[in-house]
């Protein structure tokens, strides 16, 4: 009997069974619980496999420029900041630098689970990408590595695509650094308004001081700031103010909460941790450009370092200068201008400048300058650019040379009508009378060496640069210190002061004569770091001889006699003189018989050496302005005022 063929089942091979067999009208199209296992398995499948996709393909990039750019910090010579300037104010330190309150009141206040998430948050990832499909703006409800990452490796716009970016490079770094390193960063490159990027810069901007020394309730503030310092800022607005205080207190209340505080501390901080007031954005005006182009200039002569580098930002300078006397400098330049200069009457008193440094003749240091008015309208630097003539100024060292180097010479020296060199026993009266004399000298009267600084007779320092030659009086220059290129030529007006050496090179030179013949170089940097990593090349300068220590006990003697006479004849100084017992008091300067263009005192009293220059210039004309005229027709040609300032700087007043 042959057998029947089986039936072939219609359904056989079918990988799913959908439309389901067996089932009649609509019932075929109900998924069964398999269908719908299947379906989610497959879905979650092909969700992995484009997360796999997209986190391999999602790389961690370099850091924005921003986020490496730092404020290069200058300190004064107290350790107190000067000033930081570039583009970010920002001073990276490290966790160690940072309280343990500064990191419990931003976790309480910014992501709680921070040490124990994956570094990103779902649930704000899902509302980023809602409010986004509505048309809206991203929300918050990152977590800190996510707050870090926008910090650092992208920009601030707010798009899916940035923070779907954000979302995987977060996950990535949170597996490749560690949490202490993630906050670090966070905390480095937050911004906290005030123009401060950084808990560091943050510290300084609202309470004055390191990151280090801020307390718990300092600290809840500024993790209050990281919400929004224009809203949460308590000096912008009584709203501000407001909002302030109430987020200080909720954090210092979740810390509680979070065990990250007990009760009884939190019961400390009941008083709201008011700032300072806002400062102004951080400027290089006033002083502080000229005391800034300074240190920079010394820095790049010492270490090498270029513009381009000092441009990167990130160096800790730490200067010689002395805030209390800088500050004393500029007070006393502006009260002498105010008193004694007034452009609107006088117009000889238009366009003058003004220019001083005051430099330490133990070491070099340069512990006070005054540059000019404002660095942010002339940047021209009064105190250390040559160009300003030197005048009498200048004589001292050409008599240090003559005594240095003249067979015979001594103070008693001097030259008789004839120009003839006496070297002891009283001087010859002359036998013609005041005016051309063989060899071309002009005198009018004999007089010992001593005498001719004291009175700056002309006639006998171009006779005694004659003498001792004009190649050895700039020799002993040098090696006082003045700059060679700013040296005049080497004619008969030589000795007289047609260099123009700057005023710290002044003031530095003059440290020979009360240091026994010893200078340093002037410096203005004591130590520049980076990274914490010395840059070197800032050792302190070495002192060096100039001349003989009897040569510059001699002519400091002198300068001595210098300083008092001149004091004398100014009536406005006698309170000065009276009232003043000042140390190793000595002075050279220009005077009425100097014909050029500036004015000149440097002095020395209480261990410190300064000189002060003044001289007209209008902008955009090459040549300096003349003096006469200027501060009326007592002021003898101006020579008068350098003198004041010097001793309202000298005694603070």
């Amino acid at each position: 009997m042959a057998r029947r063929p089986k039936r072939r089942n219609r359904h056989r091979g079918r990988l799913i069974d959908y439309p389901r067999r067996g089932r009649t009208s609509w019932r075929r199209w109900v998924p069964s619980w398999r269908h719908v296992l299947t379906g989610v398995l497959l879905g979650f499948s092909a969700l992995a496999g484009l997360f796999a996709v997209v986190y391999a393909s999602v790389d961690i990039p370099d850091e924005n420029a921003e986020a490496r750019r730092q404020g290069s910090v200058y300190y004064w010579a107290d350790g107190s900041q000067l000033v930081s300037v570039g583009t970010v104010n920002r001073q990276n330190v490290t966790l160690a630098d940072i309280p343990g309150s500064v990191e419990d009141a931003v976790i309480a206040a910014e992501n709680e689970t921070f040490y124990d998430d994956p570094g990103v948050s779902v649930t704000g990832l899902a509302r980023a990408v809602v409010s986004v499909v509505k048309g809206g703006e991203t929300q918050g409800g990152s977590t800190i590595t996510q707050q870090y990452v926008k910090n650092t490796y992208l920009t601030q716009e707010q798009t899916a695509t940035r923070k779907l970016k954000e979302f995987f490079i977060s996950l990535k770094l949170n597996n490749k650094q560690t949490k202490q390193e993630i906050l670090q960063g966070y905390l480095n490159t937050s911004w906290f308004g005030r123009g401060a990027n950084g808990v560091q810069a943050a510290a300084q901007a609202y309470y004055g001081i390191p990151a280090k020394d801020l307390d718990p309730s300092q600290a809840a503030l500024l993790a209050a700031l990281l919400k929004g310092a224009e809203q949460y800022d308590p000096a912008i607005s009584k709203g501000n103010h407001e909002r302030a205080v109430g987020r200080w207190k909720w954090i210092l209340d979740r810390q509680v909460e979070t065990g990250r505080m007990t009760k009884a501390e939190r019961a400390k901080y009941r008083e709201f941790p008011e700032p300072r007031t806002a400062a102004k954005p951080t400027s290089l005006g006033g002083q502080t450009g000229y005391l800034v182009d300074i240190a920079n200039k010394y820095i790049k002569k010492s270490s090498g370092l270029t513009d381009k580098d000092l441009a990167r930002g990130g160096y800790r300078v730490h200067t010689t200068f002395e805030k209390d006397r800088t500050q004393q400098l500029e007070r006393a330049v502006r009260s002498v201008r105010e008193r004694d200069l007034d452009p609107k009457k006088r117009p000889e008193d238009k366009y003058v400048e003004i220019g001083a440094a005051s430099v330490r003749p133990e070491d070099g240091a340069v512990v006070a300058v005054y540059g000019g008015a404002d660095a942010t309208t002339r940047f021209a630097n009064n105190a250390d650019t040559a160009g300003v003539p030197v005048g009498s100024a200048f004589k001292p060292f050409v008599l240090a040379a003559a005594l240095q180097h003249g067979r015979g010479i001594t103070l008693e020296s001097g030259y008789d009508s004839e120009g003839n060199l006496i070297s002891g026993g009283p001087l010859a009266v002359s036998t013609h009378p005041p005016g051309a004399v063989p060899g071309g000298v002009k005198v009018t009267a004999p007089t010992t060496l001593s005498e001719a600084l004291i009175t700056s007779a002309n006639a006998t320092f171009v006779q005694l640069g004659k003498h001792i030659g004009l190649k050895k009086v700039k020799e002993l220059a040098v090696a006082a210190g003045l700059h060679e290129e700013s040296l005049a030529r080497l004619d008969k007006s030589f000795p007289l002061g047609t260099s123009t050496p700057s005023a710290v090179r002044m003031a530095d030179a003059y440290t020979a004569f009360s240091n026994e013949g010893m200078r340093a170089d002037p410096y203005s940097v004591t130590r520049v770091t980076r990274d914490g990593e010395e840059v070197e090349g800032f050792a302190k300068p070495e002192l060096r001889r100039a001349m003989d220590a009897s040569v510059a006990n001699n002519v400091n003697n002198v300068l001595g006699t210098v300083a008092w006479t001149k004091l004398a004849r100014e009536k406005q100084l006698e309170p000065f003189i009276r009232s003043q017992a000042l140390d190793g008091l000595s002075a050279g300067a220009t005077g009425e018989g100097d014909r050029m263009r500036s004015a000149w005192f440097i002095g020395h009293t209480e261990g410190l050496t300064t000189a002060v220059t003044m001289f007209r210039n209008k902008p955009g004309t090459p040549q300096l302005l003349g003096m006469q005229g200027v501060g009326g027709d007592k002021s003898d040609r101006g020579n008068a005022f350098p003198l004041r300032i010097w001793s309202a700087y000298a005694t603070g007043k």
